[in-house]
């Protein structure tokens, strides 16, 4: 039975949770950032409970090297992957910067070696940078030859692949979903890819609209919801929310270019009752800071922005139309994804916010991000609630991936960016904050899970930056945190069961990117394998 079948043939069935949870790991507080010093590098430390596993990384060749791509985190535009030694050039390879993880477990997969045995389980990402755009597959079974394959550098109308931000699996169609951050206007959007050797990988950008999208999930109605990053101007020091929240229902779950309905969120004032709309005059008004304030709860409902039977397929602004309708933006909301035992009817998403520590929005309207809870009795639901979970601050902030570690933890990571790095004295971290939890007062305070160092190779490219030609980023960033058991069926979704990391199939990745674009499994340390279970 092909793949598509069998998937296909799941989607009548009940979405089922798993039977009880493991008790939770306890994970120990790391207890300082690692600083930013100039020229040094510094390891990254993890919680004492956990060890790291490369499994992927930048300079490792992929098993059909192309002349595009050679090795998985760099273009082969350049005959050096660093600066030549001995040199005092700046001229290396671009660097790829492999973004968000899908972890897959699927039978029969190929790669470029038609003699290979490529194994079941399988890490998919695509490349945030670069031209063309990649899309890879680790292949977690295979031997350092196979590893790594490049699935597509194209789409199936031989335009080159976009740069890929954000990735799911949507089991329906038995398609991944890659979403791409863009203006709205000319760049950004949605398209589906095959998970085999090669990727047919299709645009939707006349279903789902051009935006700047970068997180996606789906739900157990097969509703896609989305989550745009799009940087507000920046008036009397600080940003305007610019960004929205996204639900598509498809007409067809089976075979998304089919069409469908997109909404966006949009939340009612509690002053005025109307809905708290984009401006462009002040990101520091009443209804923003309101927002903002724990213990206020807001309306919320869904509202169209285009329908492919009424509006056609030709591609459209979705961040336009969501202006005109009145929806509400946020200050770059990233990420979102759905607490597991609640049959997705809530939803957590973050803000990135401002990333400067000089941002005039810091003091109560947003300014150094903040993580959201959106509640629906359905995921259908036309309407909801929406409230403020926690307020960033100078020590937690920018928040960017999040994902559900297991029933009522979540891990949020950091990317802070150059400038605030050093404003702060301080790289990228990964917090783990409890949903039972109440973050207001400052009595609780989330656990720092990952400090992030910064490798020689970032280290280098901190220093180059800025000179004349030099393309690379330096300091390394915390991207594509993900726990899954790789359930390819629609029981598999992110949401629907219960995570048990580190048992019944379960498993941690992270990507380290910029400097040597490392993909990382977190483990337990041996010693604790007795205590939490090992599978």
């Amino acid at each position: 039975m092909s793949l598509h079948r069998l998937l296909s043939g799941a989607v009548a069935l009940p979405l089922l949770l798993a039977a009880g949870a493991a008790a939770a790991q306890k994970l120990t507080h790391v207890p300082s950032a690692v600083p930013k010093q100039v020229g040094v590098s510094l390891p990254s430390v993890w919680s004492p409970e956990l060890i790291g596993v490369i499994r992927a990384q930048g300079s490792m060749r992929v098993d059909n090297p192309t002349p595009v791509v050679q090795y998985f985190g760099y273009l082969n535009d350049q005959a050096n992957l660093v600066p030549a030694p001995g040199t005092t050039s700046n001229v290396e390879a671009s660097k790829t910067e492999p973004d968000k993880n899908t972890y897959l477990v699927i039978h029969g997969l190929k790669g470029a070696d038609p003699a290979y045995d490529y194994g079941t389980r399988f890490l998919f990402q695509g490349h945030e940078v670069g031209a063309p755009g990649s899309l890879t597959r680790v292949n977690l079974d295979a031997d350092a030859a196979h590893r790594v394959t490049v699935l597509a550098n194209a789409d199936s109308t031989g335009a080159a692949m976009p740069t890929i931000d954000g990735s799911t699996w949507y089991p329906w169609a038995a398609r991944l979903l890659l979403t791409k951050e863009g203006n709205g206007s000319t760049t950004g959007g949605v398209w589906q890819a095959t998970p085999d050797f090669p990727s047919l990988v299709e645009p939707l950008l006349g279903v789902m609209g051009r935006g700047g999208y970068e997180g996606v999930q789906a739900d157990e109605d097969g509703n896609i919801w989305l989550v745009e990053d799009i940087g507000g101007a920046t008036v009397a020091g600080a940003r305007l929310p610019n960004s929205f929240v996204y639900r598509f229902t498809p007409k067809n779950a089976h075979d998304l270019r089919q069409g469908g309905q997109l909404q966006a969120l949009q939340v009612l004032s509690r002053s005025s009752g109307q809905p708290i709309a984009f401006q462009t005059t002040s990101a520091l008004t009443q209804d923003i800071k309101d927002l903002h304030t724990f213990g206020l709860t807001f309306q919320t409902r869904w509202v169209t922005v285009h329908d492919t039977d009424t509006d056609g397929f030709a591609p459209f602004n979705a961040n336009a139309l969501a202006k005109a309708r009145l929806a509400t933006p946020f200050k770059r909301p990233e990420n979102g994804v759905f607490k597991p035992g609640t049959r997705f009817r809530e939803f957590f998403f973050d803000e990135t916010g401002d990333t400067s520590a000089t941002s005039t929005a810091i003091a109560g309207f947003g300014g150094f991000g903040s993580l959201m809870r959106l509640a629906h009795s359905s995921p259908s639901a036309s309407s909801g609630t929406l409230s403020l979970f926690y307020s960033g601050d100078l020590e937690h902030n920018s928040f960017d991936n999040i994902q559900f570690w297991d029933e009522h933890r979540f891990v949020v990571v950091e990317d802070r960016g150059d400038g605030l790095h050093t404003q702060g004295n301080a790289l990228d971290s990964g917090w783990l904050f409890d949903t039972r939890l109440d973050y207001s007062s400052g009595a609780h305070m989330p656990i720092r899970i990952i400090a992030q160092g910064r490798d020689v190779s970032a280290t280098i490219d901190s220093a180059l930056s800025g000179t004349s030609g030099f393309q690379n980023e330096g300091d390394n960033e915390i991207t594509g945190i993900h726990v899954s058991d790789g359930d390819p069926t629609p029981h598999g979704i992110l949401g629907a069961k219960r995570p048990t990391p580190f048992k019944d199939g379960w498993r941690v990745f992270y990507t380290h990117q910029h400097g040597d674009n490392v993909i990382w499994e977190l483990l337990l340390r041996q010693s604790d394998r007795g205590e939490h279970g090992d599978d």
